[in-house]
């Protein structure tokens, strides 16, 4: 088990202590960092930072010193999202510093995506990803989903504003069996529960298994619609891929 001592970053040590307070999470969290590289500690912190330009340099820096691109995406990117997504979900940060994160870990797959296309790496799972009908908030969505192509699934963003249909459709067209629905109102939350609905009624419900979140998205509430699993944030949403998708625990 690793210490909080074993990272030589001082800023992801000053991060861990003041942001993440679950214990056993603090100490997951530990862990992948004690792990990486010290140059992979330093990518994460310019990503935590919400700094771009440095990434972006980092990323290019280590591929050229001949990293894996997997080991600098999973140890330098998604580590620094890791403790982005927990500062987000217990609101240290909010939607600007959020969208600054993410277009740092965009400066980095930039480089990285590539790779792994030309390596004929397939993905682990296909899943649609949408933000239910009437509701036009797709931040948490976005999160999830640069979370989960970094750890290898192919996905197929919706976008907002997504009717039953629009889910079934792609369903069939992509032949993906995991869809994840995502809803920011309490007045649109109900609408997970409609496209569940409209997949028993188009004979599909048994084909798909649907994983659900939002802020304000409970474990009772997915139950309540007929959803398959639930995620708290965009760390929680790729382990709940996994499961979904064959390649992790059984779910639930």
């Amino acid at each position: 088990m690793a210490e909080l001592s074993d990272i030589q970053n001082e800023f992801v040590r000053n991060e861990i202590t003041e942001y993440i307070e679950r214990d056993e999470e603090k100490q997951e969290i530990i862990d992948l960092y004690a792990s990486a590289r010290p140059s992979l500690q330093d990518m994460a912190a310019a990503l935590i930072d919400g700094n771009n330009t440095s990434v972006d340099e980092m990323t290019r820096a280590a591929l050229d010193a001949g990293l894996e691109a997997t080991e600098v995406m999973d140890n330098g990117l998604i580590t620094g999202m890791a403790i982005v997504g927990i500062k987000f979900r217990e609101n240290f940060i909010f939607v600007p510093e959020v969208l600054a994160c993410a277009r740092a870990m965009k400066a980095g797959m930039a480089h990285i995506e590539p790779i792994l296309s030309a390596s004929g790496i397939k993905p682990i799972g296909k899943i649609i990803m949408g933000t239910v009908k009437g509701d036009l908030h797709d931040i948490g969505k976005n999160l999830c989903i640069m979370m989960l192509r970094g750890a290898g699934f192919e996905v197929i963003d919706l976008g907002v504003d997504t009717s039953p249909d629009e889910f079934i459709d792609a369903v069939e067209e992509h032949e993906a069996n995991v869809v994840g629905m995502s809803a920011l109102l309490t007045t649109t939350m109900p609408n997970m529960g409609k496209t569940i609905e409209a997949f028993i009624d188009a004979d599909l419900r048994d084909d798909v298994q649907f994983m659900v979140g939002g802020a304000p998205v409970t474990p009772q509430f997915a139950e309540d619609m007929g959803a398959d699993a639930y995620g708290e944030n965009a760390v929680e949403c790729v382990d709940v891929a996994k499961n979904l998708s064959g390649t992790g625990a059984k779910a639930r």
